[in-house]
């Protein structure tokens, strides 16, 4: 049996997974243990807090780090400070325990949960990120999981029109798919209800995106930012 461990921080949720494959067959996955929190509206996100509280939560049970075969780290796009933190987390982790670790996009993670949504088998699944300051950040998926649009930030009419300019109509889910919804599904693509909990971003699928990923060494792993931080912009205007 390998067990990987995973977790994303890119949004204001703290999603953290542990995940049993069985060794024999590559890929074939036994059972998911899953673990998210989030923030009520108002509040920060607790991910400085809480994420290796989460982390221990369901690694113990399963025998403690030792036990772990493989870590799973999401890498944006997403909050910059929730980034920074689930990034230094890995690092760490992984240089300390000499547990090998891989990358996940973000937003791959959330498009292979769209996947699993009804009706979603056949379909190209777009994934939208509330990037805030009136942003996306939206990738788009084919039914294989392949990758059709690369990560981006763009305005909500922006993504629209790409997605009016497909041959069908996506299947959408995410954050930002919620509060953009009505751009969205003008441009024709399908928005999951607000219910649904594709809209999150799931460890789980992290751990999966993983096994079958390949590792790198952890000083090498960065976030995915597609944008400069706000204080970046902050400074630039103040010079100017």
């Amino acid at each position: 049996m390998t067990l990987v461990v995973g977790f994303d921080t890119a949004t204001d949720d703290v999603a953290v997974a542990l995940v049993r494959f069985d060794s024999r067959k590559p890929g074939a996955e036994l059972e998911a243990e899953e673990r998210s929190s989030g923030v009520s509206r108002g509040e920060r996100p607790r991910h400085a807090t809480e994420l290796l509280a989460e982390l221990e939560a369901v690694v113990e049970p399963a025998g403690g780090w030792s036990a772990i075969d493989l870590l799973a780290v999401g890498v944006g796009p997403g909050s910059f400070t929730g980034l920074r933190i689930g990034v230094a987390t890995a690092r760490a982790v992984a240089q300390a325990l000499g547990t090998p670790v891989v990358p996940v996009g973000t937003l791959a993670a959330l498009a292979r949960g769209i996947g699993e949504a009804g009706g979603a088998s056949a379909r190209a699944r777009l994934a939208v990120l509330d990037a805030r300051r009136g942003q996306a950040f939206a990738a788009l998926h084919g039914p294989a999981d392949e990758e059709q649009w690369a990560p981006l930030v763009a305005q909500p009419g922006e993504v629209a029109t790409r997605v009016a300019a497909l041959p069908e109509p996506p299947l959408a889910a995410g954050s930002g798919a919620i509060r953009f919804r009505d751009e969205l599904e003008a441009a024709g693509a399908e928005v999951l209800p607000d219910a649904d909990r594709a809209h999150r971003v799931s460890a789980r699928q992290i751990c999966l995106l993983a096994k079958a990923g390949s590792p790198a060494r952890p000083e090498s792993i960065e976030p995915i930012y597609l944008r400069p931080p706000d204080a970046e912009l902050w400074l630039e205007r103040d010079t100017r």
